[in-house]
């Protein structure tokens, strides 16, 4: 009933919405005679507030038109090798008429970047995509929004989130590199564990950033909510049926507006903050602090529900049973062994002020894949870096990628030199 009666909340909203926004531009346009009055500019700014409060959000594009790769802009188009009832595999494609810099972008390293499902579309990695083309082919898994997903396609499970991964690393080979960030740690060293249990090739190298490998180490608000309420209250308080006026009417999810409100509600101070430093750009002129906050907010705000077994499964599985680290969890009836993997690098990454995935928590997969030898595992940390700062802004671009780009360039080319300050092992 909950989401029955937020849709309906929505729709009410929508037309107060739009009228914020004409009304906005009737004070703010120069040829409007209302803009002349004096208190024009904080009406305007008032009104382009409360539009954004009470707008619905859709998915973003990711917009990536273009990169420069060795002072040459080469253009990007989105193409997808494979889809499947909840995902698409994305890849950049990057095109150019430099015949160097196209024989050199042949010659890069493969890198599949896996995108949490937790809320937030795959377009919130979009600056990490960014930098990782210019000195590599990117594929993104795109997840679909379970309300979107007819009930005829099935359930889709934390098993099934494994096969998907194994699926696409097939797809590219055991050339590609694996980077997962936040919520696909664990799924991700799960699919590669059992490719090496079973014999199968494994990737280059994967690359873990900012995830619960082991919840139990400095537990976060995040964790504590997990590991304080039983399982079942789970399923009867957060798990809603798509309404009818979406293709996956029916279909049980964990709903996209419960996990931002869940967002909102760890910082609310800092958002209500950031909403009044934008009426105050508005109100000086501030074109750019202004459509920073529009930026920001137009990707924060815009979620997706995700399927009730994927959802629950990772409850029970990560954060409540702990069967990685335990050694216990079984994917269709084989047992998970991390310690199989042998011929894969690691690199592991966490940030300093990370209030979602704690300090240790990631770089416990260097315990669980004792079978990597020690001097082929990394680890990295973020110093001044929140959760966010390890895959986006300047952080990301200016300390964490260089360790990333050198530890595949490693891996990818047994001769190419080490990460400069990754040498660290754990």
């Amino acid at each position: 009933m909950l989401y029955q009666l937020f849709e309906t909340q929505r729709a009410l909203m929508s037309p107060f919405a739009e009228f914020a926004s004409a009304s906005g531009r009737l004070y703010s346009h120069p040829l409007s005679p209302f803009s002349q009055t004096p208190l024009s500019q904080r009406v305007s700014a008032g009104l382009d507030l409360m539009h954004r409060l009470a707008k619905d959000y859709e998915k973003p594009e990711f917009g990536i038109r273009g990169v420069e790769v060795d002072g040459i802009e080469v253009a990007i188009q989105e193409l997808v090798p494979l889809t499947k009832p909840f995902c698409r595999l994305l890849r950049f494609k990057r095109y150019t008429d430099d015949l160097t810099v196209l024989a050199k972008m042949k010659d890069q390293p493969t890198v599949l970047v896996v995108a949490p499902l937790s809320g937030h579309h795959s377009t919130l990695l979009r600056d990490t995509v960014r930098q990782l083309l210019k000195d590599h082919k990117v594929f993104i898994t795109d997840w679909t929004d379970a309300r979107m997903v007819p009930l005829a396609a099935g359930a889709f499970s934390l098993d099934d989130y494994i096969a998907y991964v194994q699926e696409f690393i097939r797809l590219l080979g055991p050339e590609c590199h694996v980077i997962s960030v936040c919520q696909p740690t664990v799924p991700v060293l799960a699919a590669i564990s059992l490719m090496a249990s079973n014999g199968e090739q494994t990737p280059r190298s994967m690359t873990m950033m900012g995830g619960p490998i082991d919840a139990r180490l400095t537990p976060t608000s995040v964790n504590n909510l997990a590991t304080t309420k039983p399982y079942s209250w789970f399923e009867n308080n957060v798990i809603y049926r798509v309404p009818t006026n979406f293709a996956g009417a029916g279909r049980a999810v964990y709903p996209g507006f419960l996990q931002h409100t869940g967002f909102v509600a760890m910082n609310p101070d800092r958002h209500a903050t950031s909403h009044y430093d934008y009426f105050l750009d508005l109100m000086r002129g501030d074109d750019d602090g202004a459509e920073a906050h529009r930026q920001f907010y137009d990707e924060y705000n815009a979620v997706l529900d995700m399927p009730a077994e994927y959802y629950l499964d990772t409850i029970k599985t990560v954060f409540q049973d702990f069967a990685l680290v335990n050694g216990t969890w079984e994917v269709q009836g084989q047992l998970v062994r991390p310690q199989d993997i042998r011929g894969t690098a690691l690199l592991t990454v966490e940030g300093e002020l990370d209030d979602i995935s704690g300090a240790g928590q990631t770089r416990a997969a260097h315990g669980l894949c004792s079978g990597i030898e020690a001097e082929h595992r990394y680890h990295y940390d973020a110093i001044g870096a929140g959760h966010y700062g390890i895959f986006a802004g300047r952080r990301w671009r200016d300390h964490v990628y260089p360790e990333v780009q050198g530890f595949i360039a490693k891996y990818d080319r047994p001769s190419a030199a080490a990460p400069a300050t990754a040498k660290k092992r754990a």
